[in-house]
């Protein structure tokens, strides 16, 4: 529970990049012992969220559009190919379309964190169904550096229609509820390469 209330201020940037966070602070705050705080910040630094630095002070990640091509370039990699080994059904395809309408309400009312979280969704909907617990775990990291990315890079450097990118899941839902998992798992690909193009001096090399 910690974790995940640490989390989403830190997607929701009230808690911004290169904030310290301070354990007993954030359990005054949050009415809690340290020791619960502690282990979520161990948490948090096991998925890239939370960094050490010296003297052993944890902060709020700070990523530089370079990060985000590594974190995009593995997200090709390992996303792409849980979604071409996934295991759907109508349940799951139910789910993963009303994360996209949730997705879409949110941009029309301006609330980009929640449209951020929904994307999340969407994405972990699909590939949280492949059978290799290891890469699910791997992705579930990436998911939240990329839900970062978004909030503190991509959207600065962007002037982008979100409605494209919402357009994007909506095609790959579509061939993922038709059986199609090859054209799904290109057409994610592609979608994640897309969503830094243009963006970043570097490309995505995959």
């Amino acid at each position: 529970m910690v974790a995940e209330v640490v989390r989403q201020a830190i997607l929701s940037q009230r808690m911004r990049p290169g904030d310290t966070l301070v354990e007993r602070r954030i359990a005054e705050e949050l009415g809690v012992s340290k020791t619960p705080v502690r282990e979520a910040l161990i948490v948090l630094q096991q998925s890239g969220l939370v960094t050490v630095g010296s003297n052993r002070r944890l902060s709020v990640t700070s990523l530089t559009l370079d990060d985000v091509v590594l974190i995009y370039e593995e997200r090709v990699l390992l996303e792409a190919w849980a979604l071409r080994n996934a295991e759907l059904n109508k349940t799951i395809i139910a789910r993963a379309d009303q994360a996209l309408k949730e997705a879409q309400q949110a941009s029309k009312e301006g609330k980009r964190t929640e449209e951020v979280l929904a994307n999340r969704r969407f994405h972990r909907t699909l590939y949280s169904t492949c059978h290799n617990s290891y890469i699910i775990r791997s992705l579930d990291a990436l998911q939240d550096l990329t839900s970062l990315a978004v909030a503190t890079v991509l959207w600065k450097e962007s002037s982008e229609d979100p409605k494209l990118e919402h357009e994007e899941h909506g095609e790959i839902l579509e061939a993922a509820a038709l059986g199609d998992l090859p054209h799904a798992a290109s057409l994610i690909a592609d979608h994640i390469r897309l969503s830094v193009v243009g963006k970043v001096e570097n490309e995505v090399r995959l």
